[in-house]
């Protein structure tokens, strides 16, 4: 965890006004960080290590030497020594910790915000399933993610713009088609031949879908099969998309924008992509290889089944293999639409791209990130966040999942079982790329080994505290002065001050490495603490109203942190439970 942001400023700006006294330059390669242990005190630096040469002097001593100084020039320094090699390890005094508080109480659902992100516009495209059928949990675990992410990001001062890509186009529309029209053709009692499996979806909903497109159009099945599938797609994908509109309201997942697949031909934006990637030299065909001897000869291996074909010359930038964009019947391939998609991203304006895709893309990554290349655009403007199986467990048996067999468990079903809360805190209590069991019944206890329930139960107590001071009449002041918090003087009181101090460089390194499971991991520790500290201190301390004052005041500010930070993971902070 890095150093709480007023303990970098307080520490390092001191420490510059010593060094430029003493006619040094600060070196870049400094570091301030917490120590490894507590015992060396809050914060450590290596400064004097790499002044030493350029001081001519001892590393220890000229540790030593800042030590001194800074007890002597910094009020909020409460001890300064020199350690090991020359390191220079600093304690902060109570009362710079105690000040914690009040900037919580100024900034309130504020805290926590930072600027880091500098408005930089970014393009958060998240879940983006195929309107095929039912949001499933593995789709719910990329929604939580991206909506978080989102939320994240805009802490961390970013611009964020939400977006759902629609496949309304290709293959998978197609079979949509066709399984709904050969459901109604059955439920009409007319002849059906099934195609292999795999080659159309299953499920109870395909069978609901036509009943209703029956009832509405009982003729339906005597229209020409062409039109009849035309017809069953269109309806059918209006249906599933808005269910999944309807799921992830439920789950409290927003998109700005939605993006149709189809537009990206209609509006010439495929042709646009092209253009881009031919003029950079990075297209070729059969008849006009751009590569030299070795191109042809690899082309002239594909004459026979792409000799028409539009190439993407990927190699050069960094994947396996050269790419086909346009097939030798004209269609398009998957990758072709995918450029063509974030082509038209950047020309929106977006300064970064985000991607959110199933672990199962983790190969599509370097192939894309060489396209971004080959636009002209830095690679580090593209990212992936990457989203692993989830196995969802009941009983401690795992639920088979799969979409065109209909037997999965879906996202509608986990929510109504166990609550948006639940879901939401589970799908984020660890990395996105690892895998993750979600036990239904594990969820649903109200205990302690219930993640979520562990912390929002954190914060319920904190409320009930608060409740039973305003019976008492205790009305806590907001603090301007740290002086009416000086009965804050245990080890605990300290540590949970430290730890409150630290929630604003924890979203933003969290923001930074597009980790929503850092905030997560974060407020466990921090109700960890807080279900410590009220099992060993009285909060409402009978005879002594300043110590009861003060610790109602950490606490609100723990309270205030708890709350913003289920915020970031779109869950809410219940004041009973």
């Amino acid at each position: 965890m890095p150093a709480p942001m007023r303990v970098l400023e307080t520490l390092s700006t001191a420490l510059k006004a010593i060094i430029d006294e003493a006619g040094l330059t600060w070196p870049a390669k400094t570091v301030i960080d917490p120590p490894r242990e507590s015992k060396f005190g809050d914060i450590s630096t290596n400064v004097a290590m790499l002044l030493a040469r350029e001081a001519k002097t001892n590393p220890r001593a000229l540790a030593e030497d800042l030590a001194r100084k800074l007890m002597e020039r910094c009020p909020d320094v409460e001890k300064a020594e020199a350690a090991g090699p020359g390191f220079c390890n600093v304690t902060f005094t109570p009362d710079f910790w105690r000040a914690t508080v009040a900037e919580v109480e100024a900034a309130g659902d504020e805290y926590g915000k930072s600027a880091v992100g500098a408005q930089r516009k970014v393009l958060l495209e998240y879940v983006s399933a195929n309107p095929t059928g039912p949001l499933h949990v593995g789709h719910g675990r990329g929604a939580a993610v991206g909506d978080s992410l989102a939320r994240l990001l805009r802490m961390a001062g970013f611009v964020v713009d939400t977006e759902y890509y629609v496949n309304d186009a290709g293959r998978q529309m197609r079979l949509l088609g066709l399984s709904v029209w050969l459901r109604a053709r059955e439920l009409r009692g007319l002849p059906v031949t099934w195609p292999a499996e795999g080659e159309y979806y299953k499920g109870d909903y395909i069978r609901d879908i036509a009943r209703e497109m029956l009832q509405a159009d009982p003729h339906l099945t005597d229209l020409p099969e062409a039109e009849g599938r035309t017809r069953c797609q269109v309806w059918a994908m209006q249906e599933i998309l808005q269910g999944i509109k309807n799921d992830l309201q439920a789950f409290r997942v927003e998109h700005n924008q939605w993006f149709s697949e189809k537009t990206l031909v209609d509006s010439g934006a495929v042709d646009s992509a092209f253009a881009a990637l031919s003029s950079g030299g990075h297209t070729y065909s059969a008849q006009s290889p751009r590569h030299g001897s070795e191109r042809a000869e690899v082309l002239n291996m594909r004459q026979q089944t792409q000799a028409d074909a539009l190439w993407f010359a990927t190699t050069p930038l960094g994947d396996d293999m050269d790419r086909v964009l346009r097939k030798s019947d004209g269609s398009l391939t998957y990758f072709a639409s995918d450029i063509a998609y974030h082509h038209d991203k950047y020309r929106r304006g977006y300064d970064w791209l985000i991607d959110v895709w199933g672990a199962d893309h983790h190969g599509y990554v370097p192939r894309m990130r060489a396209a971004i290349t080959a636009m002209g655009k830095p690679a580090q403007s593209f990212s992936v966040v990457l989203i692993q199986l989830v196995n969802l467990l009941r009983e401690g048996k795992p639920v088979s999942m799969s979409t065109r067999a209909g037997t999965f468990e879906t996202l509608a079903d986990v929510i109504a079982e166990v609550g948006a809360d639940a879901a939401r805190f589970m799908f984020l209590s660890r990395k996105s790329d690892s895998p993750l069991d979600f036990d239904l019944d594990l969820v649903k206890q109200r205990s302690m080994d219930n993640p979520v329930y562990y912390v929002q139960y954190a914060y319920a107590r904190i409320c009930a505290v608060q409740r039973r001071a305003a019976e008492r009449g205790l009305d806590v002041p907001k603090h301007n002065d740290v002086t009416a918090l000086a009965a804050l003087d245990t080890p605990e009181d300290m540590e949970l001050l430290r730890k409150i101090a630290t929630f604003s460089d924890m979203l933003v390194s969290a923001a930074q490495a597009l980790g929503v499971h850092h905030v997560s991991h974060y407020l466990s520790e921090l109700a960890g603490l807080l279900h410590s500290y009220y099992a060993r201190h009285q909060v409402l301390v009978e005879d002594d109203i300043p110590r009861s004052l003060a610790r109602l005041a950490l606490l609100r500010a723990v309270g205030q942190v708890l709350r913003n930070g289920l915020h970031v993971l779109g869950v809410s902070a219940p004041e009973t439970m």
